[in-house]
């Protein structure tokens, strides 16, 4: 008997530093993320959203997934959790989080205009979440959100974004994919696919314009920036350039002509995540001029 006992204890220890051992990681070049992101995807509406937590090169931490078995994303480098719950006929549930993951987070009660976008594709769909307080919320408070995928879409690998959530007077942006991933360089966007790409940078479309396509030499993300290795820096300093959709630092060696203004990116996959937002009519609308993505 005590023999059993002796074995699964070691299998209890020898599997926990095997997790803790996961969550260090080494940031390379760009990585598969979204989306938003993620993946926690930040902000063409903020300059507090969603973001990786830690600089390149320290130690990254992976969310545990959810009490509700969803996916957890951060909200301004992690001053604030959501838990994103995918439930049967495209009902897609938000849980606010504290900083702390497993504390709820009441904020104020609001509809949230929110994106969703097939993995594979390059036009994101509309749709809202709607508060839904839970019991022992306070009035005018809600720690839960509830919203419809559009149709077509459950089930399928995804990129969601709400560009705005309000919180005690700061607004944030929330980007996740429909599979878990871990804080660090795989919060950034997932690359599109070759003919996708071509599609997405060949072709004009909202404020993205022939003029733009014309002023990037015709050419795609993959072709201008082969060879192209990132270097995340996820803690900018005030005055620093920001990526529009990480906001980690941006490299002055990325950039990319959109609405013929320059902006300057992180890495090649943040262009093809922000060239898909320039041709949405309603996510261009949130886009900033390059000089607002300024770390404050």
């Amino acid at each position: 008997m005590s023999v059993k006992l002796l074995f699964a204890a070691s299998v209890v220890v020898g599997g926990t530093l095997l997790l803790l051992g996961c969550g260090q990681k080494t940031p390379g070049t760009e990585a598969n993320v979204p989306v938003a992101s993620s993946a926690e995807r930040p902000t063409v509406a903020s300059t507090g959203s969603s973001t990786p937590s830690s600089p390149a090169g320290e130690e990254e931490h992976g969310h545990l997934s959810g009490a509700h078995g969803g996916i957890i994303a951060s909200l301004g480098r992690d001053s604030y959790h959501v838990e994103a719950v995918f439930e049967k006929g495209g009902v897609l549930r938000l849980y606010v989080l504290g900083a702390d993951e497993s504390r709820i987070q009441e904020i104020e009660q609001q509809s949230l205009k929110a994106y969703a976008k097939a993995a594979d594709a390059t036009e994101s769909h509309p749709f809202e979440f709607k508060s839904e307080p839970q019991e022992g919320d306070a009035a005018g408070k809600t720690s839960v959100f509830v919203g419809s995928l559009p149709e077509g879409l459950a089930g399928s690998e995804l990129n969601v974004t709400v560009p705005s959530i309000k919180i005690a007077g700061e607004r944030f942006r929330l980007g996740f994919t429909s599979t878990p991933e871990v804080h660090g360089d795989d919060d950034m966007p997932a690359k599109v696919s070759d003919d996708a790409e071509r599609e997405l940078y060949l072709t004009a479309g909202g404020v993205y314009t022939d003029a733009d396509v014309k002023a990037n030499g015709n050419q795609t993300a993959s072709e201008k920036f082969k060879g192209f290795r990132a270097k995340h820096d996820m803690k900018p300093k005030p005055g620093d350039k920001i990526c529009p959709v990480t906001m980690t630092k941006a490299n002055p060696a990325c950039t990319w002509i959109v609405a013929g203004k320059e902006y300057e990116f992180c890495c090649p996959p943040c262009v093809d995540e922000f060239i898909s937002w320039a041709k949405d009519p309603e996510l261009a609308k949130s886009i900033l001029p390059p000089e607002e993505y300024v770390k404050k």
